[in-house]
């Protein structure tokens, strides 16, 4: 499913292109009684952002209850600009041995270390989350800064 533009000044290819290019972690906001915001080393491939946690962590144990998401994904630094809307997240155990170690390249490099060594220590616990349905909002700031 194509990723439905809300509103924004990027059409879906600036949407693309800035969310494939950015290596910051994505922020999730899950649904529940008590909202959980959670930040994520994340993919994006071109129709769904894609991203991993532990199977016993809060986060899958929320989205395995209710499948509503929402994430943005933008700089904490100028010039402010960025992506941020909602979808499903679906949750994918055996695309974790594959997805852990391009998002470790992503973002620690192919450099070794040690905490590129400890995640790939628990990946037959890690869960791939898949996000999609989604529909964005774009800001970018820059001409004003």
């Amino acid at each position: 499913m194509a990723m439905e533009i809300r509103s924004g000044p990027w059409t879906s290819d600036q949407v693309d292109q800035y969310l494939r290019a950015t290596a910051i972690p994505l922020r999730l906001a899950t649904a529940g009684r008590k909202l959980l915001v959670q930040s994520l080393w994340f993919e994006f491939d071109g129709s769904s952002l894609w991203c991993a946690s532990q199977s016993d962590s809060v986060l899958v144990r929320r989205l395995r209850k209710d499948d509503r998401i929402g994430f943005e994904v933008s700089a904490d630094a100028p010039p402010y600009r960025g992506v941020r809307g909602h979808g499903r997240a679906h949750l994918d155990p055996p695309r974790a041995a594959d997805l852990l170690p391009r998002l470790i390249e992503r973002y620690l490099g192919s450099t070794p270390s040690p905490l590129a060594d400890w995640l790939l220590s628990r990946i037959d616990n890690e869960v791939a989350i898949r996000i999609d349905d989604l529909t964005v909002t774009s800001w970018d700031y820059s001409a004003r800064m």
